[in-house]
């Protein structure tokens, strides 16, 4: 059996040299299956998580819930986790490094605290509080005596609220607050995430997403990306599926398409893999 303290042992050093891909799981068991096909460390993911709630994205799950996820991932593998826990469920520092300390207590090895609001139209904070809320969520983070990586978010360009100039100025602030990780989703292009990478000191986490996604792992690697999230992609993909799958059977009345399906006996069997050592 593989101790917790081992997980985050493991999940620290992956974070100080080389370049790994940490896919994010939506229920116990898509993280078993990517623990089967090899993945290193799992990530939830906020929106995979909501979708099987029946909610949107954004704020729509309480920290309560998110936790009790959370755990569920924990205990279905051996690998370390980290929690996506959008604004740390809080708009005041000393509630997100509270949400921290919860984090920890239910055996997560990370999280990622973004700089957006959750209220109509997704605002960013403002740089201070944005800032101050890192701040407190690393104070946190440093108060546990165990390793513990802080991934801090500026969400801006993603959300079309503020250009990467603005976010390399908070991630910038966000790595002398000291933040373990820094993140911005989504910039326009390559270039730009070079960009992002050669401005900070400390690890960067990078999303394979919108054109980012024709990079390959050595590419992002080349970079000096440390860290390549999926986020909601995977649980995406299985939703486009699904959306695929009944249009074919409704408009058409064809089951041709079902033919895709993965076998139940493979299923089962990284089910069982993905459990090993647990």
């Amino acid at each position: 059996m593989t101790t917790l303290a081992e997980r985050h042992e493991r999940f620290h050093a992956l974070h100080q040299s080389g370049c790994f891909v940490i896919p994010n799981p939506w229920d116990i068991g898509s993280a078993r299956m990517m623990a089967a096909a090899g993945a290193v460390a799992l990530a939830t993911t906020s929106a995979g998580f909501a979708f099987t709630l029946g909610r949107p994205d954004m704020g729509r799950v309480t920290r309560e819930e998110a936790l009790k996820h959370a755990e569920g991932l924990v205990r279905a593998t051996p690998l370390p986790v980290s929690g996506d826990f959008e604004n740390g469920f809080a708009d005041a520092p000393d509630e997100v490094a509270e949400t921290i300390r919860l984090a920890a207590e239910v055996g997560l090895s990370g999280c990622s605290i973004e700089d957006t609001q959750m209220v109509e139209g997704n605002p960013a904070y403002a740089f201070d509080l944005a800032v101050e809320r890192i701040r407190a969520a690393a104070d946190a983070a440093r108060s546990l005596g165990r390793p513990f990586i802080l991934c801090a978010r500026a969400d801006g360009v993603m959300n079309g609220v503020y250009d990467l100039d603005e976010a390399i100025r908070r991630i910038q602030a966000f790595e002398k607050a000291s933040a373990d990780l820094v993140y911005v989703p989504v910039p326009p292009g390559a270039e730009e995430l070079r960009r992002v990478v050669q401005s900070v000191a400390k690890p960067v986490n990078a999303l394979a997403a919108g054109p980012l996604r024709q990079l390959t792992v050595p590419q992002f690697a080349e970079m000096g990306v440390r860290r390549i999230s999926l986020g909601s992609t995977l649980a995406r993909v299985t939703h486009a599926a699904i959306a695929e799958q009944m249009e074919a059977i409704v408009k058409d009345g064809s089951f041709v398409k079902l033919s895709a399906a993965i076998s139940g006996d493979r299923v089962n069997a990284m089910l069982v893999e993905g459990a090993d050592g647990v």
